[in-house]
Order: structure tokens, then sequence, then C-alpha cells
């Protein structure tokens, strides 16, 4: 295992993320997760990544890593009900001691703030992160899921170490995002869905059908042109992984550990045979050559999938919905996150929408169908207006 110095911390270039264990993926097999978390840790990893919104997670994170405690650094989300934490001070204070008991420890090595609270100031936050850290509750804080501005106010007024972001060869917003912002204020990168939830394995084609409960039914990444696109990266990587006697997975994340500020690339998967053939990813070091050419692919790529993700906006925009509430439901997703990854509308303006939208699914009665009218109606004028 590599492991690379931030600060004080030397941290396992692949961590484990227990996003997993929530259910997402669909039934949790607590097992498989146990015996898997056992052997990363028997093969250096040293860093896990749970939160309170993941369930069970904490507990059973806790109960697993106990053997081996003081070995490994353990970080965990202040999450909310439905993903709309209190970040006032005594709700940070009352959400770490509640985190602290289901982990079962005395320390929490790094708190991080999961989503926005945009009605609590971020001075008030931070004063209780700090206070935690004097206490001894935590060691360090860090955030995610955040508004860009928000990341940056965090990242110059407080002792904020890390930022965790998606990043992968599928999803790259955040290199011009969210790592500027690491670079400039010394933060470490910590990075999820590093293999793009799987769509790089090889394992998923056009039309695959995922299994009720899994959340990538209705993920963007898996519909559409930016399916297509994520195909089109795969071979890439897979046609550069031969001289390196690597798969496509293993060159996702060697090219996650490549860019700059990035402390570990998190995998999240139940299976031992995945997770050793992730952990040997951690060990390619790319070419210069192979580095840039690779990098260039991805650039082109990203012009001729903005121009057609452009395209499709419109469509989904300017014809009705789908008479299928499920298949409208998507189609709106699919707008919502992919005008804000290619800058056609700002997050901060499209939040509402989006919480309205997904305060629908799996109740779709004839006025849910009017009220997705509505988002349709907003999108295409914040969108027009943008």
């Amino acid at each position: 295992m590599q492991y690379r110095q931030f600060g004080d911390w030397r941290i396992s270039v692949i961590g484990y993320g227990c996003y997993g264990l929530s259910g997402a993926y669909g039934p949790v097999d607590e097992g498989k997760f146990s015996k898997t978390i056992r052997t990363a840790h028997e093969h250096g990893v040293n860093f896990f990544d749970t939160a309170e919104g993941y369930g069970g997670a904490e507990r059973f994170l806790g109960k697993a890593v106990a053997p081996f405690r003081d070995e490994v650094t353990i970080a965990t989300k202040l999450s909310g009900e439905s993903g709309s934490p209190d970040l006032s001070a005594r709700a940070v204070r009352d959400a770490c001691e509640a985190s602290l008991a289901r982990l079962n420890i005395e320390t929490i090595d790094l708190y991080q703030i999961h989503f926005d609270d945009p009605h609590t100031p971020i001075l008030e936050t931070l004063s209780a992160l700090d206070d935690l850290v004097q206490e001894g509750k935590i060691k360090k804080y860090g955030v995610c899921h955040l508004p860009l501005d928000r990341v940056r106010e965090y990242a110059e007024l407080g002792n904020t170490f890390s930022v965790l972001m998606e990043l992968s060869p599928v999803a790259r917003t955040t290199l011009s995002t969210l790592l500027p912002i690491c670079i400039e204020h010394d933060m470490a990168a910590l990075a999820f869905s590093v293999t793009g939830r799987g769509i790089l394995s090889g394992r998923y084609q056009p039309g695959h059908e995922f299994d009720e409960g899994d959340i990538r039914r209705i993920d963007p990444l898996f519909k559409r042109e930016r399916f297509a696109s994520a195909i089109r990266v795969r071979d890439q990587l897979a046609g550069i992984g031969k001289s390196y006697g690597a798969s496509a997975v293993q060159m996702a994340i060697a090219w996650v550990l490549a860019q700059p500020r990035v402390a570990c690339a998190l995998t999240g998967t139940s299976s031992i045979k995945h997770l050793k053939e992730n952990i040997r990813a951690g060990e390619i070091e790319l070419q210069d050559k192979d580095l840039a050419s690779l990098d260039q692919f991805l650039n082109d790529e990203d012009i001729r999938l903005t121009a057609a993700q452009r395209e499709t906006i419109q469509e989904l925009l300017n014809k009705p919905l789908d008479k299928d509430p499920q298949k409208a439901f998507e189609d709106l997703l699919y707008v919502l996150e992919t005008a804000i990854i290619i800058g056609s509308v700002r997050e901060a303006d499209v939040v509402p929408a989006f919480k309205e939208l997904f305060a629908l699914r799996g109740n779709f009665d004839e006025d849910a169908q009017q009220k997705m009218k509505g988002i349709q109606i907003l999108l295409r004028d914040l969108i027009s207006a943008h």
C-alpha cells in the first residue's frame, strides 16, 4: 500500500467508503462487508469513511474496526434528517456526541459537514467544530456536498482539513471547481465514486436494469449520452491499461490519484476480489505521456459530451413530459444534474427544485404530475435566463 502525508496524517491512497452500507446499491450483506473491511485493513487501508446518514453504517463500522481502532482513521459526517442538517452550534455538538456513541469511540478523527445549512452562519458552525477539536471529541474537520461558495468560505474562515468530492474519469467537474480550492488552501482532497459507481468496470451495458432500491436506477450517469460517453472512456482506459497490465477500473483509480492534492481514492465494494483489484491500482504510477494522452482524450470527450447534453436538455424542457411519471421524474433529474455540471444554471438556483422533485419520488399521483410540469417550466426559465 502507498501512503500520502497530509500534515501529521499518513493516509493510505486507497480508502474505504461505507455508502454501500446505506442500501443505496441494493440489499446489504453485512457479513460480506465485515470480511471486506477486515481484508482492507490487512492490506494496509487505514482510512474509513462513513456518515450518520448511511443508515446503520456508523454502528457497523465502529464494530468492524474495533479490533484495530488505533491503527485507522475514522471519518464520519453530520448528515441531518433528509440531507438537511442543522449546523447551529448546539446541533453540531449533539450530532457529534450521537456519532461518537454509535461508533463506540472516544474521538472522531475526521468530522465532516455533509450538507449545507444556509440558515446558520458558517462562523457559528466553525466555532462549534473548533470547540470539539479543543475538547478532543474530533481531531480534524472537513466538508462535502456543499455549494462551491460555501466550500470556499469554510476554506478561508476555518481550519478545514479536507474536501470530499466525486472524482473519476467520467465525473471531472471538481477538477475545475473544488480541486483549485484545495490547492490554494493546502487542503486534502478525498475522492469518492472513483470508478463511476461501477460504470467503468464493464459489467453494465446500455439498457441494464438495476434492482429495486439501487440508486443507479435513476442516476443520470447511467442515462443517455452520459452512459455512451462513459463507455468510450472505459474503452480508452482499457486500451492504455494494456501496457500496465491493468484493467480500466485500475487505470481510472490511478488517474484519480495522479491529480494534485488527492489524499486517497475511496472504494466501497463488498467484494474482496474487487477490493484487491482496487488496492493494486494504488501501486500504478501513470507515465507522463500516458497521463497527457488520457487528459487530451478526456478534454475532447468533454466537448463532444457537453454539446450532446445541451441538445438533450433543450429537448426535455421543450416537449411535454413523458406520460410515465417515473420516466418524467428521471428526465427532470437528468436535466437538473446535467445543467449544473455543464454550467447552464447555478447550483444554488436549482436546489429548491431538486428538493421538490425528490419529495415526489415514489408518490406519483396526479398532483405530482402537475408539480413536475411546474418544475419543468421553472428549469426552462432558469436555463434560458442564465
